[in-house]
């Protein structure tokens, strides 16, 4: 769909740093993506309750292998962007974020800035591979998003 509706239960607030815009004076193209990096790190660990794996410490954690955004509308410094995730599928040893993205002033209205989808994919460092999702991250995303994944 063009745009995403309905219900996510996951949020995350950014504030807009200088450092995030261009010569343009908005909002560079890729740091939508970095939004969205944070979202994602932050969904897992609130939903899963496990800690995203640093520097291949532990054998598993997990890797982005797909991420699609489309852009609807510019950001400036100073806005705070509001990153909703919600799962809306889970695989053997993947599950898909899809995650909307809004923008406003200080005290203003929200206006939808992009849409985004991200694969992420549970990985062994130990062996290079993927691994499969253990069923407690499984069972808790479920209970999260409400309904099944699979």
């Amino acid at each position: 769909p063009r745009d995403l509706r309905g219900d996510f239960a996951h949020r995350v607030t950014i504030d807009v740093r200088f450092s995030d815009t261009d010569a343009m004076g908005h909002v560079n193209n890729a740091v939508y993506l970095t939004y969205c990096e944070m979202a994602r790190i932050r969904y897992w660990s609130d939903v899963t309750g496990e800690p995203l794996a640093a520097r291949h410490h532990g054998a598993e954690s997990l890797i982005l292998a797909e991420a699609r955004i489309t852009y609807r509308a510019q950001v400036f410094h100073t806005d705070v962007v509001t990153v909703e995730s919600r799962a809306t599928r889970i695989g053997r040893s993947s599950f898909v974020l899809e995650h909307r993205l809004t923008a406003c002033e200080a005290g203003g209205h929200p206006r939808l800035v992009a849409i985004s989808e991200s694969v992420l994919v549970r990985y062994d460092y130990t062996v290079g591979r993927a691994a499969e999702l253990d069923e407690r991250f499984v069972q808790a995303m479920e209970a999260f998003e409400g309904h099944a994944l699979r």
